[in-house]
């Protein structure tokens, strides 16, 4: 979630009023936001940077706010003051409208044909007779780095440019251009660059040098000039110094170049939006006309208002609420959707402005009433269903698999779901379109380009990671693959695998051979044709020819094992043989492992469904005991029943995990319906009536809950050997029984205290990258070393060459797993961004 830093007195002076800092959470919680922190500007460089660069900073008292990610109407003090002022009913949702210019003719942007090879879209408007203060000023500065970084994806899909439109004069040209042809001087610079120079200057600049990568590469670079050749801007990098915008500034031209036009339409609202209240004309944006080189023309921004028809019955159930139509308007008016009664049935109209864009479907409006009526202020009811949980049938199989592979002295690992393509082509000597690989469209690594089609690649990358340990190395793991498929929806389908691999002197084929027979017997497959397993002998590029087989279960392929080609082992790094076993485990489950795990009935169906009454189904009067007694006590009395319902607080059943006798027994013994005051016995009761068809199938008890009816018949017959003639008293035993038996849990939850915890921990091997061939790699080693963390451990480091004179630190260090993660290890090492230009785990293996 995005956090968004704002000055504590500034917003309460635009709120007019002040609130503690207990009363603005809880304002926050009441909007669906959350108050993140209260510091300081100084304890935030403090702690980022040290008390060194902290001299100086501002005191001033900083609320961290955390919105949601979709919320880009929130991303700045203006924008949020104007959503809380609405929510307390201070003030009415803004209308925003788009207006001509005085002069009749819109600003123009002229979009060229060169920029569809880099950046097609562009968008503008023109914020006229514009007021700035500082703080304004800067929180219209910060909206659009909070837009950069957050719907922008980081200026890769769209990039805005504010300008000082009394500084230059239209129409604009936005073209692409060679680089060595593009010559003004960038902001903040006290001279004129080429844009090939501008390129390695901001190569070290440590904010624009993580936006180079968009059209580095690119022939042409995009470029924005006015009707003089003066350069506004040279998007996504950097603006022109010459239509930088100040205090001073009265009118503001805005453009956004994108590669997505709905997302830049988008940012182009929000800017607007949130500061067309500081126009001598509020909230009123003035036109602006964009020319396609088609002869196309748009005019933006569109500022669209759009509705929306539901009917409050659908809010209703969905929040689990029961408010009238007028009111469920109230509340969604207060979230700056604007809203009335259509008239027709319980049918309400929402009007959506154009600074909520992520009001894309009736369940947003439905959440939107659900955070104005307060989450905290819906009835808690039990659910009118009772299900019992149980764990998906593929990963039962799995967890044990996984275990019993462990005890046949084989270590897992546990590797990435992507990979890059040469990873599962080239180095298996196969081609990549024989593989049925999912590809990432916009890889951030060439590590991550695919999704994984086999585990093999993974294994043999850990087996790399780990030659120097002791031989042999055998390592297995039970993971998911993802395949093309294009029967499903999606395209792709998961596929669960178990790949293991035999890493040694000798290529030990007969070692992976006797877990494969293993596996079968732990899957309960036997050896033989037909309904059983059997192997084959098979050709595959991955595999040393003659040393192949084909494992067929129930006359179905479902993987391979075999000695790996040494072309496969060279180009893995490896220098011994290797064997290998990778196969498909879903078949063995009878049935495909996507089977919903609900299905869903229609309420009506359920409401005509006329279940059998007690009497009919579960009443049998042979079967049927007299007694109320059990182990509970009474069930005919109220403290029976409550001894019940605390002993199924925690419980689904009687016995066991499923219904059993004892289940049937005790559900006799309950004389009549419970009372919802006792509400487990209640949910118990409800679910035990349902196996009305099953009673009689139901597995044996293995204890007995109720005490047998006893008759006066059978009390006045009793013999004289049954009578107690030395007066034992049975509540002495009781007692005694009892002292026992908690001595004995004592002394043992004594002894279980002196067994020392089991600490869990994982060896890990980082791939630390420098920016660049002259960076120190001693230093940089120096500052890896320098974090210091409860639960890690160094261990050694080399220099791995990367290519073109640099070299990448791989470390290797063992974390305590509750103690150090993986994402905290990157955070610190990153921090040391002068050497540091990324983190990567080479390795990750459970100790």
């Amino acid at each position: 979630m995005p956090t968004v830093g704002v000055r504590r007195d500034l917003l309460f002076q635009a709120m007019g009023r002040t609130y503690t800092d207990e009363e603005f959470d809880e304002l926050c919680f009441e909007f669906g936001l959350e108050l993140d922190e209260i510091t300081t500007e100084k304890d935030l460089i403090t702690r980022e940077q040290g008390d060194g660069k902290a001299s100086g900073a501002s005191d001033v008292i900083l609320y961290k706010i955390d919105v949601p990610a979709n919320r880009y109407d929130l991303l700045c003090l203006e924008g949020l003051v104007r959503g809380l002022q609405v929510f307390k009913n201070k003030l009415e949702a803004p209308r925003y409208k788009r207006v001509r210019p005085a002069s009749g003719e819109p600003q123009r942007l002229i979009v060229t044909k060169e920029t569809a090879a880099v950046r097609p879209h562009a968008v503008a408007a023109v914020l006229r007779d514009i007021t700035f203060t500082q703080e304004c000023y800067d929180s219209f500065i910060e909206l659009q780095e909070k837009l950069h970084q957050n719907i922008c994806r980081k200026r890769s899909l769209v990039a805005i440019g504010t300008h000082d439109l009394d500084t230059i004069s239209g129409p604009f040209t936005y073209t692409a251009k060679p680089p060595g042809e593009i010559c003004f001087k960038p902001l903040n610079q006290t001279k004129e660059h080429t844009a090939t120079q501008l390129m390695s200057l901001y190569k070290t600049d440590s904010h624009l040098r993580h936006y180079l990568h968009i059209i580095e590469d690119k022939p042409v670079y995009p470029v924005i000039y006015d009707s003089n050749g003066i350069v506004l801007s040279m998007p996504p990098i950097i603006n022109g110094d010459h239509t930088k915008i100040t205090l001073q500034t009265k009118n503001v031209f805005i453009e956004c170049t994108a590669t997505d036009l709905t997302k830049a339409k988008i940012v182009l609202d929000m800017m607007v939006t949130m500061f067309s209240e500081y126009c001598s004309q509020p909230f009123t944006v003035e036109e602006a006309e964009v020319v396609y080189s088609d002869g196309k023309t748009c005019i933006y921004p569109e500022l669209a208002y759009r509705k929306e028809k539901l009917s409050s019955s659908f809010i209703n159930r969905k929040v689990g609420i029961s408010e009238s139509t007028e009111n469920i308007v109230q509340l969604l008016t207060r979230m700056c959707l604007r809203s009335q009664a259509t008239g027709v049935g319980d049918e309400i109209e929402v009007e959506i402005p154009p600074t909520r864009s992520d009001i894309i479907h009736a369940c947003d409006i439905m959440e939107d009433a659900a955070i104005a009526y307060g989450f905290n202020n819906i009835t808690r009811t039990m659910p009118r269903a009772y299900t019992v949980a149980n764990q998906f049938p593929l990963n039962k199989m799995t967890e044990l698999l996984r275990q019993d592979l462990a005890a046949a002295g084989f270590t897992e690992a546990l590797n990435f779901a992507l990979c890059s393509q040469e990873d599962i082509a080239d180095r298996l000597r196969k081609k990549i379109s024989e593989t049925r690989a999912v590809h990432i469209s916009n890889p951030k690594t060439a590590e991550f380009q695919v999704a994984r089609t086999t585990l093999l690649p993974g294994l043999l990358k850990t087996i790399a990671a780990n030659r120097k340990m002791p031989l042999p190395l055998k390592l297995f793991e039970v993971s998911d693959v993802v395949l093309k498929d294009e029967t499903k929806d999606v395209g792709a389908r998961n596929s669960r695998r178990f790949c293991a691999v035999y890493y040694n002197k000798s290529p030990g084929f007969e070692v992976i051979h006797g877990l494969l027979d293993r596996t079968m017997q732990l899957l309960e497959a036997k050896p033989g044709r037909g309904e059983g397993f059997h192997i084959q002998a098979t050709d595959d590029s991955t595999f040393f020819p003659g040393r192949c087989a084909e494992i067929f279960v129930r006359g179905k392929s479902v993987g391979l094992l075999g000695v790996l080609h040494p072309d496969v082992i060279n180009r893995f790094e490896l220098t011994m043989p290797c064997s290998a076993l990778e196969m498909d485990i879903e078949p063995f489950l009878g049935h495909t492992a996507e089977i919903r795990l609900t299905h869903d009935i229609p309420m009506q169906e359920i409401i005509k469904h006329e279940f059998p009454t007690q009497d009919e189904s579960l009443q049998d009067p042979v079967s049927q005991p007299t007694s109320t007694k059990t182990v509970f006590g009474d069930l005919s009395t109220p403290a029976g029943l409550k001894a019940l319902d605390e002993y199924l607080a925690d419980k689904s059943y009687v016995e066991g995990f499923v219904a059993t006798q004892a289940d049937v027994a005790v559900f006799d013994a309950v004389p009549s319906t419970p009372s919802p005051t006792f509400c487990h016995v209640l949910r118990w009761y409800n679910h035990i009536k349902s196996f009305q068809k099953e009673r009689g199938g139901l597995p044996l008890a293995k204890s007995q809950f109720v005490h047998p009816a006893s008759s006066p018949t059978s009390n006045n017959s009793a013999s004289e050997d049954d009578l107690d003639l030395f007066g034992l008293d049975e509540e002495d035993e009781s007692a005694e029984a009892a002292r026992i038996k908690e001595q004995r849990l004592a002394e043992y939850a004594a002894k279980k205290s002196k067994k020392p915890a089991l600490v869990a921990k994982s060896s890990i091997l980082l791939d630390v990258k420098p920016w660049d061939d002259e960076t120190d790699m001693a230093k940089l080693e120096e500052c890896v070393r320098s974090v210091c963390m409860d639960g890690l451990l160094w261990g050694q480091s080399k220099l791995v060459p990367v290519g073109y004179g640099i070299k990448k630190l791989q470390i290797g260090c063992v974390v305590e797993d509750e103690k150090v993660g993986t994402d905290l290890l990157e955070e610190a090492i990153t921090a040391f961004d002068e050497y540091v230009q990324s983190v990567d785990v080479a390795a990750f293996n459970k100790i």
